[in-house]
């Protein structure tokens, strides 16, 4: 794309909307992988690995997979998200499906004025490359209207571009503007029967099940060769896919932390000449980020208490509340690691 065509597609695809912050997905170019690099063996239940794309797999295929992070990307974008299938399944059970989603809130969502007489058009765009040739479907499933649309997109050996612009949807009521999920954009990789008995469901409409994926797509575990590269994930108002919106790493950690963090935590606290060593002490890390809600799943690890007994945690959404109680010496201390989860 020359550059001229370049400023066209930005003027004309932003419908109004800021050149900046355009695009709603976090972490699109698998910049930031927080929970590691790699992860083998999986298939039999949800997982994340590259921040904010949650691998859906309903934990009924025997299919099974190695997800990577990887340094291979489109000129410009370094980074990908790797799945290698290392076990087949070619018996699909009617209820079986995978894909790859990025949830989102519902208060980030509102400039799509979905279910509104104003709705706008929405716009995806990812590079993806494979093994072989594949079909596939992306789709946004709507959870406050239970609404869905999808559209098939294929897969080559080499990287490309894919663009799909879904319609505005003025059907439905317009999406709670909280910090609870509205709209996930999925992209589905196997499906069994029930996802695939029908036509797949183009046009926003109720979510029927059989046309969420529909026929004629690939199964990602037909064999234990297959691939499925996926980065520069764009997600946007209007009919036109504008050049991918790269952010700082800086930034995009940051956003990725709303969701998920992990870090170091050390109370301290100079206990000489305490009288009661029963004594209640207590004390508060924040967060680097505060997150989208209180965490779900707060853990601590590889911690140490010196001098105080009956720890405990509690999680907000802006950071952690240490209490305990003194036992003896001249210092009472609690260190080590914590993993906070705020994902949707």
């Amino acid at each position: 794309m020359s550059k001229a065509a370049e400023l066209a597609a930005l003027i004309g695809g932003t419908s109004g909307s800021s050149l900046s912050n355009r695009n709603l997905i976090i972490n699109g170019a698998m910049q930031v992988a927080q929970r590691g690099t790699s992860s083998t063996g999986q298939g039999a239940s949800d997982l994340f690995l590259v921040d904010r794309f949650h691998l859906n797999t309903n934990g009924n295929s025997a299919g099974r997979f190695t997800v990577t992070q990887e340094s291979d990307g489109p000129s410009g974008i370094p980074n990908s998200l790797k799945l290698a299938c290392t076990t087949a399944d070619t018996s699909i059970a009617a209820s079986e499906r995978f894909f790859i989603e990025q949830r989102l809130e519902g208060q980030d969502c509102q400039r799509f004025k979905k279910g509104t007489s104003d709705a706008e058009a929405i716009t995806v765009s990812f590079y993806v490359k494979g093994n072989a040739a594949a079909t596939y479907v992306v789709g946004i499933y709507d959870s406050d209207n239970s609404r869905q649309i999808g559209a098939q997109f294929s897969v080559t050996t080499s990287w490309n571009r894919v663009s799909v612009t879904f319609p505005a949807d003025t059907g439905g009521s317009a999406l709670d503007d909280d910090n609870a999920e509205s709209l996930s954009l999925r992209f589905y990789l196997h499906a069994g029967s029930t996802y695939t008995g029908d036509t797949l469901q183009t046009a926003w409409d109720t979510a029927v099940n059989d046309e969420q994926v529909g026929g004629g797509t690939t199964s990602f575990f037909d064999s234990t060769s297959r691939t499925f590269f996926l980065t520069g994930v764009q997600l946007e108002v209007g009919e036109q896919a504008t050049p991918f919106e790269h952010r700082s790493f800086g930034d995009e950690l940051a956003r990725c932390q709303r969701y998920y963090e992990t870090g170091r935590f050390s109370f301290k606290v100079p206990t000489e000449g305490v009288s009661n060593l029963a004594s209640a002490i207590g004390g508060y890390h924040s967060f680097v980020v505060a997150k989208r809600a209180s965490p779900t799943t707060l853990t601590s690890s590889n911690s140490t208490a010196e001098n105080i007994d009956t720890t405990s945690l509690n999680s907000y959404a802006s950071g952690i509340e240490f209490n305990g109680r003194v036992t003896t010496g001249t210092r009472s201390r609690w260190i080590g690691s914590f993993t906070a989860d705020s994902e949707l």
